[in-house]
């Protein structure tokens, strides 16, 4: 049991939806990567298409990232039972039907079920959903998985991070993500407050 609990330590279940911003979850790889870390990922055909339109990256590049690649189709893949156990999974980024699908326990391919898993497991999950605006049944959908015990993190820059380029606002956002599912050595330097506006106490 304790040799099974310190390799669910190390196993993050990395989604890739199709929604814009795919640069997200391969980012997340690469520092799961040079944490150490046991990353299964699971790759929509939406995202596919999505990291042909906004990268240069090859398809065996992003693979390589990972300890393993798991097929969307494959719901019979170890990730969709609750026996295969895993510290936590991030979808990076969320497309709004992947997040509907969680929301409804309809989920008819392994990225959804292995949220659905993850929740049911009571395990973390960390959906940086990326859409904007928002109607009022995607924020059902938010509020649904939120009482589930999901976290919704859209993926909202950290302009008071003073950040300088694009893979900065990039970067801050993987780390708050990755310390979400409970791995501290990725977060970000804390906000100390405005010293300037500090008023000596009496």
């Amino acid at each position: 049991m304790t040799m099974t609990k310190n390799i669910a330590q190390k196993r993050i279940i990395v989604g890739i939806s199709g929604a814009s911003g795919v640069v997200y979850g391969i980012r997340i790889l690469e520092l799961l990567r040079e944490g150490g870390y046991e990353a299964h990922v699971i790759i929509s055909q939406a995202a596919e298409l999505t990291v042909k339109l906004e990268t240069p990256y090859q398809r065996a590049e992003i693979h390589g990232l990972a300890s393993q690649v798991h097929a969307n189709k494959n719901i019979a893949a170890p990730l969709a039972s609750g026996s295969f156990a895993v510290r936590g999974m991030v979808i990076a980024p969320c497309s709004i039907k992947t997040m509907s699908e969680i929301a409804t326990g309809v989920t008819p391919v392994l990225l959804s079920r292995a949220a659905d898993v993850c929740l049911k497991e009571r395990r973390r999950l960390v959906l940086m959903v990326r859409e904007t605006p928002l109607h009022l049944g995607h924020l059902r959908s938010m509020t649904a998985i939120t009482e589930m015990g999901g976290i919704i993190m859209p993926p909202v820059p950290a302009f008071y991070a003073a950040p300088h380029n694009l893979a900065d606002i990039v970067e801050h956002s993987c780390r708050r993500a990755l310390g979400l599912l409970g791995l501290e050595e990725y977060l970000t330097n804390e906000w100390n407050g405005d010293k300037s506006k500090d008023i000596a106490s009496v």
